[in-house]
């Protein structure tokens, strides 16, 4: 039951950043589920095989990458769209808070920590972003480089 409301509501997320983000509206579906699908992959690399949560972030954020090139060939719309709803899901907002909150009460110990969690896990999302584009284009050299043989 616990994995219906996370794949619910991380839809719902996806979706409506989709719309902020000026998504068309035919492809806020695909958007959705991308970014699903990227939650649900977090989810389960956490919960159910102890991944770290920077490992996770990393895998999750090169399935969005890989899903957004593909999509957006497909669909012939600019990758940003499924990227952004994609990773919406993986933001770390939450440490983000208690790492501001943390410095505000003068507790700098607990704060430094919670922000270098904050820039490893976007690190970890943004490499994930850029291994995926790295991965598409070796295996698109390796297809033309096959059908020329």
């Amino acid at each position: 039951m616990d994995y219906v409301i996370q794949a619910v509501v991380s839809f719902l997320a996806s979706t409506c950043f989709g719309v902020i983000f000026n998504a068309p509206f035919r492809k806020l579906l695909y958007c959705g589920v991308v970014g699903m699908t990227s939650w649900l992959i977090y989810f389960v690399l956490t919960e159910l095989y102890a991944f770290d949560i920077i490992h996770a972030s990393f895998a999750s954020a090169m399935f969005v990458g890989i899903c957004a090139h593909i999509l957006a060939k497909r669909l012939r719309v600019p990758m940003m769209i499924f990227n952004v709803s994609g990773i919406i899901p993986l933001v770390p907002g939450g440490t983000s808070y208690n790492a501001m909150r943390s410095l505000m009460e003068n507790d700098f110990t607990m704060g430094v920590q919670y922000s270098a969690r904050v820039f490893m896990i976007a690190g970890a999302i943004a490499m994930g972003i850029v291994f995926a584009e790295v991965f598409i284009q070796v295996m698109r050299k390796a297809m033309t480089k096959q059908k020329t043989v």
